[in-house]
């Protein structure tokens, strides 16, 4: 019986378990002769939007743009949202990641081992070389509180693909950007960037 078969799957699987109507309708397709549990075929309108020609071009766009949102995605193929986010999910197997905030300052530690980083490269390139002596670097500094937050920093990542890192900022009253390149021996040019 019908009743029967709910009881024992409420003993089995507690909250987990189907629902009454579920149960009843499940056990009369099995009572009529159904043997497998998998969905039949149906006569209801195929999804014309879910194709390898779609999911190729979603997958080009998250290439193109990990931070791309689900509606630019959505609205540049002309596709509902709800496809667009199945795509990604199931199809594409990615997920939308928040970045991991860690301190911008280094330890002693971490500045010691990017030194020895950088006395083994040294050491690599032959003393007669003149690579090392042509290199120049940039890096910019910027003096100002980044509103930015986490989530707005998120990314299309697939499964355990590591999280991106972005640096914790603080307040700061100059705001003020500072372009500085160096080469191997000192700083080569620097400029504070007009504001704007």
């Amino acid at each position: 019986m019908a009743t029967e078969s709910l009881k024992m799957l409420k003993k089995c699987f507690g909250e987990s378990t189907l629902s009454r109507t579920q149960v009843f309708e499940w056990h009369k397709a099995f009572s009529e002769g159904r043997e497998v549990v998998e969905n039949l075929p149906h006569a209801s309108r195929p999804s014309t939007s879910v194709n390898d020609d779609n999911i190729e071009k979603v997958q080009e766009i998250v290439l193109e743009n990990r931070r791309v949102g689900i509606r630019e995605i959505a609205q540049a193929l002309n596709i509902s949202y709800g496809l667009t986010q199945h795509i990604l999910a199931n199809l594409l197997g990615i997920k939308r990641v928040a970045a991991r905030l860690v301190p911008i300052d280094l330890n002693f530690l971490q500045k010691r081992r990017r030194a020895e980083i950088v006395k083994e490269m040294r050491a690599n390139v032959a003393d007669d070389s003149t690579f090392i002596k042509r290199v120049i670097t940039g890096d910019e500094t910027v003096y100002e509180y980044d509103i930015e937050t986490a989530q707005q920093f998120s990314e299309w990542r697939v499964k355990n693909e590591p999280k991106q890192k972005k640096t914790l900022e603080n307040r700061s009253k100059i705001k003020v950007m500072l372009i500085v390149f160096f080469d191997y021996r000192d700083v080569v040019h620097h400029e504070f960037v007009p504001k704007g």
